[in-house]
Order: structure tokens, then sequence, then C-alpha cells
């Protein structure tokens, strides 16, 4: 099974860890394109390591980042963006995922 990643703001920490992923409680800051707003009905994952590190370049936040590792994700699951980026519609529970990497400058 492959792992998934999923860059966001360090202020999001304390929501993922208590929501997991959860697009509706997006707020905390921006994303990491520097949206205001969920742009799907989902949560966007890099499915590989070099796509993890291109949203860590890509920082739009305002400030660090962390990376959490997504677990259980299949391709069957994933759809693609209108912007070409995979994302996993819905809500991915605290138990499938991890913090990786913190506070990422």
């Amino acid at each position: 099974m492959a792992i998934r990643f999923h860059v966001t703001s360090v202020l999001n920490r304390a929501s993922i860890r208590e929501h997991g992923l959860d697009y509706r409680k997006m707020g905390a800051a921006r994303g990491i394109a520097g949206s205001y707003e969920a742009e799907q009905e989902g949560c966007f994952l890099a499915c590989s390591p070099s796509e993890r590190d291109w949203f860590v370049r890509m920082n739009n936040t305002g400030g660090p980042v962390d990376v959490w590792e997504v677990n259980g994700v299949e391709d069957d699951e994933l759809t693609i963006s209108p912007e070409g980026h995979h994302y996993r519609a819905g809500i991915l529970p605290p138990d499938r995922i991890c913090l990786a990497q913190r506070d990422i400058a």
C-alpha cells in the first residue's frame, strides 16, 4: 500500500491531530497554494517524495509547514483536480495519518 503525503501549515497541526484531514476545517491558515478556502471537497495528496518536496517548496502559507504521511489511500480513490494535482474526496480520520516532518521553513 502506497504512502501519500499532505503538506500544510503548522497552524493546522492541532486541528489535524483532533479531526484528521478535513477540508471543512480549513481556516487556521491559507492552503499550500495560498487559497483561503478549500479548492476541492477533499484533501490534496502528494503521491511521491518528489511531489511532496514540490509542495513544500511551493509553500504560500506565510510560515513553516508540516508533512503528514497518509496511509491506506489507493490509486482508485484519487481524483485529479483541474490544476492537475491528486486529491482524495472526503475526510481522512486521524488514525490514517502521521506527522512525518514538522516546522519546515
